[in-house]
């Protein structure tokens, strides 16, 4: 077994602060990666305070990652010493049910295998996170890097596996395209990428923000307009117009407003996770136009693969900012406050500094 560093929460009311521990011994299907980046979620942070009320402490987030490989076992085939790869939000399934045999693994009837805050389905153990030096996981779900991405676009790469696939999925799965006019309820982290990943689709794609300090930014990022919440005239305007709406706000809000921008047939998609509920919706607004409301919950392997590929061919990263992991504690207060453009991105590198993450 290899030991490791991470920096771990020991309970809902510590910061995070530095924690050795075991990574497993190589199974024939493993793949042991150098983590080289990691991306900071806003689950990270639901999950370290638990207020989604089912951390397992001490808990070591992290689930945008990305690596080199370092060993494989004996029966893995596709990756090799050196390869750049990456793991996202998932690191096994039951392979048995309906959803996984379709490819897709994140609505596994047993539920997925979580890369932090699970349980391992062969010895039980607690899944622990990239906030870390390395991690093993089984070869079906790690991900190929596209060579199209380059050493400098590493940082940016590590979000798109979960801010990336949790907006790329809703938009291919509701046909976006030429033609498609998409709403994005928030600029942070998923609905950055939500913008740029619709643009690249073809569709035409408005922004809504409650800061009009970030119109000149949603337009940089691909918005062909951008609406500013706090007007309630330029809401009302956008009336039965749009044919999605990803609603990416992960605060409890009023939905009403924005039910009423859908189509005849539109679909509003929530991928943020409030830690409360949002108030009941209109239900008028969804009967009398057949509008609804429904939710995804990131991709499976394939098209997380395949999404990967999609950012590389259209030259897609995450807007990051790059931390050392000492100030891990730092960055979730700023993300409380929104202070970051648009991805926090801890550089592993820092976990080995002052020997802090060498093996003893």
């Amino acid at each position: 077994m290899s030991q490791v560093t991470g920096y771990a929460a020991q309970n809902a009311k510590t910061e995070l602060t530095p924690f050795k521990f075991q990574r497993r011994q190589l199974r024939p299907g493993d793949v042991e990666i150098d983590i080289l980046f990691c991306g900071v979620c806003h689950s990270d942070l639901h999950t370290a305070r638990d207020e989604w009320h089912g951390t397992t402490f001490p808990v070591v987030p992290g689930h945008e990652i990305l690596g080199k490989v370092v060993r494989t076992g004996a029966n893995v085939n596709p990756f090799k010493e050196g390869d750049i790869v990456a793991v996202g939000c998932m690191v096994d399934s039951c392979a048995k049910c309906e959803s996984c045999k379709e490819n897709l693994e994140q609505y596994c009837d047993e539920g997925p295998t979580f890369t932090y805050n699970g349980k391992d389905r062969q010895d039980h153990s607690e899944t622990f996170g990239g906030y870390s030096t390395q991690i093993v996981v089984d070869q079906k779900f790690v991900l190929t890097v596209p060579k199209e991405f380059k050493e400098n676009d590493y940082p940016g790469v590590a979000p798109l596996l979960c801010a990336g696939i949790t907006t790329y999925s809703p938009l291919k799965h509701w046909k976006v395209g030429k033609g498609s006019v998409v709403g994005v309820i928030g600029l942070g982290g998923l609905g950055h990428m939500a913008i740029k990943i619709a643009h690249a689709m073809g569709a035409y794609v408005v922004l809504f923000t409650s800061s009009p300090s970030k119109v000149e930014d949603g337009k940089k990022l691909g918005a062909d307009e951008v609406i500013v919440t706090k007007n309630s005239d330029e809401i009302k305007n956008q009336t039965s117009r749009f044919d999605l709406i990803l609603n990416t706000v992960s605060a409890s809000h009023n939905l009403d407003p924005y039910l009423n921008l859908l189509k005849r047939d539109g679909t509003m998609c929530l991928v943020g996770a409030p830690a409360e509920p949002h108030p009941s919706p209109s239900v008028p607004l969804l009967i009398f136009k057949r509008r609804q409301i429904g939710g995804t919950l990131i991709g499976g392997i394939k098209e997380t693969q395949e999404m990967l590929n999609f950012c590389a061919q259209n030259h897609i990263t995450s807007d990051i900012e790059l931390i050392p992991i000492q100030k891990i504690n730092e960055a979730y207060e700023r993300m409380l406050k929104s202070d970051v453009k648009y991805r926090f991105v801890i550089d592993i590198g820092s976990l080995k500094e002052n020997g802090i993450g060498q093996d003893v």
